[in-house]
């Protein structure tokens, strides 16, 4: 972890000494617009299409690149899946693994614990809105960081943890700032702060309103929350800042998320499906036509500016959403049967379980992680949901070894395909966060009217995104640590089609 951490501080102070190469893009790109469709699955995508020959998603996939197994990290909560997008790191290289976990070292906010700098504390993570000064903002107004509700650190003074300092690589927004170009971007919270990458400084434009939970069943709430970004992106392509106050560059790298199809599956009883072939109901088709049109609205502007010549547009989602098809089987998240039940049971103290379509444990006892994996597996009612338990040691755990690095979890639970924890009672339908193939299978979409379209069916990261956005830009993508640490490759069969 030295070595990430070093190399970011060096990144910083390249950044901010305007010491970084700036590379003369001879692109004929000029603009990227990177679109993150909350909850959709790549069959989803393929359903619309076929379904809407005339939509906005057809005619950009008519000149594009579709990549029909495409996969978001694991685990595939919002904060990884974005954090994979923008810089094309795994968790385990940038070191963000939930917008709900547990760090060993840090210490708690100043509102909630004591520091001593030098000494390791160990507190939760929030990356929700409990971290804003005021999380009920009034729209549209971006939210605003706390900083005596985030984590501090006692290797700097204890000072606060902001989520830019969180993220151990540089993002593709702080090589396109580098190069002299301009940046944007608009996500749902204010926790997205670590979208700007360790130089706290890679997105010129970051306009972030809370999204309140409250609100996330309720998809006309969700529409109109998603509409304020909309109207940012259409703000930025008239050459003005995301709330149109002031003139701007046009970005060069842009873009949002959409909340709708996410907030379509968690509130239809169906998951969003009306069947288990995973065709869409009413609350599905609803959310996907508002999608369409807004993306068409942008494609409308790019080409009304004469800028869509010069532009690409990439369509994914940062996660999936389970179940695939109504076929949801839930694993209460407390009482009999939950994680903390039986590990409690056990006498195996917990100090996180994060839990939705995944398992995510933070123990108080390290050396528990073997016990707590048998315990969980001698459960029989709760072992019939399960696909593995995973813990460091054993053949396939795939992030670090928690012992040395104070991030990751000490157990992780992939549950079986369509099956979500859930509160005994609940009226949400679909969850994301896990690892299975619904959450991690999603869609990836790359057009511009210079390509000639064509379908990629082997098997893609959207990991894969930051790379290539930086070669259709015209810049080297080794400019990226995650590039050069492991080795994660543009999509070259668009890339080619763009020079």
């Amino acid at each position: 972890m030295r070595t990430l951490l070093s190399s970011s501080c060096l990144l910083m102070s390249l950044f901010l000494s305007g010491a970084v190469i700036r590379a003369e893009s001879g692109s004929k790109i000029k603009h990227v617009l990177v679109i993150s469709i909350d909850g959709m699955h790549s069959q989803d995508l393929t359903k619309w299409i076929q379904a809407n020959p005339n939509s906005t998603l057809a005619h950009l996939a008519a000149s594009g690149g579709t990549y029909t197994n495409a996969f978001t990290t694991q685990p595939s909560d919002s904060i990884p899946g974005t954090v994979g997008i923008f810089t094309g790191a795994s968790p385990s290289l940038a070191g963000m693994y939930y917008d709900d976990a547990w760090h060993r070292y840090w210490a708690p906010p100043a509102s909630k614990g004591s520091c001593t700098p030098g000494v390791a504390g160990g507190t939760a993570i929030d990356l929700k809105e409990g971290i804003d000064v005021t999380p009920l903002a009034p729209l549209p107004s971006s939210a605003v960081l706390d900083a005596t509700k985030l984590p501090r650190d006692p290797a700097r003074g204890c000072g606060p943890v902001y989520p830019h300092d969180m993220l151990r690589v540089n993002t593709v927004f702080e090589v396109v700032r580098a190069a002299g170009m301009n940046t944007a971007y608009s996500e749902k919270r204010p926790a997205y702060d670590f979208l700007h990458g360790p130089s706290g400084a890679g997105v010129q434009d970051l306009y972030v309103p809370e999204i309140v939970l409250a609100t996330l069943l309720v998809p006309s709430s969700i529409r109109d929350f998603d509409q304020l970004r909309v109207n940012s992106i259409l703000n930025e392509i008239h050459g003005l800042n995301h709330d149109g106050t002031n003139a701007a560059p046009v970005p060069n790298l842009f873009g949002m998320n959409f909340q709708s199809v996410n907030s379509a599956k968690k509130s239809s009883p169906n998951s969003g499906y009306a069947d288990v072939a995973g065709n869409p109901d009413s609350y599905l088709q609803d959310a996907l036509t508002y999608v369409d049109g807004s993306i068409g609205s942008m494609v409308s502007a790019l080409k009304d500016l004469d800028l869509w010549s010069r532009s690409a547009v990439v369509i994914t989602a940062k996660h999936g959403e389970s179940p695939v098809g109504n076929l949801r089987t839930t694993v209460p998240t407390s009482g009999t049967g939950s994680i903390a039940s039986i590990l409690n049971a056990a006498g195996i103290p917990t100090r996180k379980v994060t839990q939705k379509s995944g398992g995510l444990i933070w123990l108080t006892n390290q050396w528990q992680a073997a016990a707590a994996a048998a315990a969980l597996a001698a459960d029989t009612g709760f072992a019939a949901n399960v696909s593995r338990i995973l813990y460091y040691g054993v053949p396939g755990y795939p992030l670090p070894d928690p012992g040395v690095d104070p991030a990751p979890p000490d157990v992780l639970v992939y549950m079986k395909d369509n099956t979500n924890f859930e509160p005994p009672v609940t009226n949400t339908f679909a969850e994301h966060g896990g690892f299975g193939e619904g959450e991690t299978h999603v869609p990836l979409l790359i057009s511009s009217p210079r390509v000639t379209p064509f379908t990629q069916t082997a098997p893609v990261s959207t990991r894969q995104i930051a790379p290539t956005v930086l070669e259709i830009l015209g810049l080297n993508p080794q400019e990226l640590q995650a590039a050069q640490i492991e080795g994660v490759a543009s999509l070259a069969d668009v890339v080619s089609r763009l020079h």
